[in-house]
């Protein structure tokens, strides 16, 4: 039975990365406006869950030494895939599609991995703390998805292909929570180091390729949209901190 719930629960999680479907009858001129939008959100939220949540979450099982250090490793490691992906594209498609693309499907497919261990775990202790989590991720999901489709689109990806790759990096969350089914009764340190390297992961990918989008507006209309976008996914993410969930 809590093998059935958990994995309902993330192959709905999962369904939610299809929320981009509503831009593909858009036609493009009206959807560029709102692009940097959802760029604007996804760094808000990312920045949001690194130091409200990831990091947070991340004291109770580690010490502060071993937190920063594997920050620190994440963030070079992010680096060193993005200049990776930088350069085999450039030479096979004449950067066509921006790296930070690729880079935010790697780091939400970390975070979605998280998720669904988080839910395997809250199932493995009680049910209804299972479906309380389920519903949280959910609310923290939603806004998510739709700034990480905004950015991919930013990318240089087709709507349909960031639809698919954004399917893909969702579905992440499932096989999260076999992992967690199989492993986090047994230890907890899996999920404990990956907490810090998500929160290193996002880190990287809001301030090295999100934000300076943002800066790139010029002073006017759209900075302060994209700023009122930013701060709105910081409080999204701030609401979450209020719920009274333990898991």
């Amino acid at each position: 039975m809590i093998f059935f719930y958990a994995i309902v629960s993330t192959v709905f999680i999962s369904l939610l990365s299809l929320v981009g479907v509503f831009t593909l009858s858009l036609k493009p001129e009206f959807l560029n406006k709102f692009i940097m939008s959802l760029v604007s959100l996804s760094a808000g939220t990312m920045m949001g869950a690194v130091f409200l949540h990831l990091l947070p979450e991340s004291h109770h099982y580690l010490d502060e030494t071993q937190i920063y250090h594997v920050i620190l490793l994440s963030f070079l490691f992010f680096f060193l895939v993005e200049k990776l992906l930088h350069w085999q594209h450039c030479h096979k498609h004449n950067c066509e599609i921006h790296s930070f693309g690729y880079m935010n499907l790697i780091g939400d497919g970390l975070h979605n991995f998280i998720d669904g261990m988080v839910i395997a775990g809250a199932y493995t202790t009680d049910i209804r703390m299972g479906l309380i989590t389920t519903l949280a991720v959910i609310a923290h999901e939603l806004p998510q998805e739709i700034g990480d489709f905004g950015v991919l689109l930013h990318a240089g990806f087709s709507k349909r292909k960031a639809l698919l790759f954004n399917l893909f990096s969702a579905v992440t969350a499932i096989i999260g929570a076999l992992v967690g089914l199989v492993l986090l009764e047994k230890s907890s340190q899996l999920q404990n180091y990956l907490l810090p390297i998500a929160a290193g992961g996002f880190l990287y990918i809001a301030a090295s390729d999100l934000l300076p989008e943002m800066r790139k507006e010029p002073v006017g209309k759209k900075l302060l949209s994209s700023i009122f976008m930013f701060v709105l996914g910081i409080f999204l993410m701030l609401a979450f901190t209020w719920l009274p969930l333990d898991h």
